[in-house]
């Protein structure tokens, strides 16, 4: 019975005929419309958005996706995508993360080498934090190359004329 109202719906116009997207700059384009699994031509009852969602959710670059049918024949999809922040050197591997400190992509890094390096088993989840302090002095920030995050409680820096700074674990702020 589902099947058949499917086609009598699809035969009166209730047919996918565009795919609208917004939100999207990082997140490809052929890996949403691989994630929607979805025709022009399919019916619009046989599409399920929240399935569809799930599936854009688990693309790298998608934080937050709504799916949407716009009956007779759209289907809308806005994405909320990730905010790429540094990149993460973990056993000699770069990983881009997020402000999280999720990671996002493990290759074709090359765009994103003018990032801070952060180094350490807990530097994602705490590089946000960090990137916060250091933009307090915006002159100064540009100079940092890279972060080693120190027995998971403070950070040392290195400056692009190698110079090493070692923040406290205290007041930070203060001291940067």
């Amino acid at each position: 019975l589902r099947q058949e109202m499917i086609a009598l719906s699809a035969k009166s116009g209730l047919t996918v005929q565009e795919v609208l997207v917004t939100g999207r700059s990082n997140a490809s384009r052929d890996s949403i419309l691989g994630a929607l699994r979805l025709a022009r031509g399919e019916p619009m009852l046989a599409f399920d958005p929240h399935e569809a969602k799930v599936r854009i959710e688990a693309l790298p670059w998608v934080k937050h996706a709504t799916v949407l049918r716009r009956l007779p024949d759209a289907v809308m999809v806005r994405l909320q995508e990730r905010n790429a922040v540094a990149l993460w050197q973990n056993h000699g591997k770069f990983h881009l993360i997020d402000d999280r400190g999720e990671v996002i992509l493990v290759d074709t890094l090359e765009v994103y080498s003018d990032f801070l390096v952060v180094v350490g088993e807990d530097a994602p989840r705490y590089a946000s934090e960090l990137l916060h302090v250091l933009g307090s002095q915006i002159g100064l920030m540009g100079r940092v190359r890279s972060a080693v995050r120190v027995g998971g409680r403070r950070w040392n820096l290195r400056l692009d004329n190698d110079i090493d700074v070692r923040l406290p674990e205290i007041d930070v702020s203060a001291a940067w």
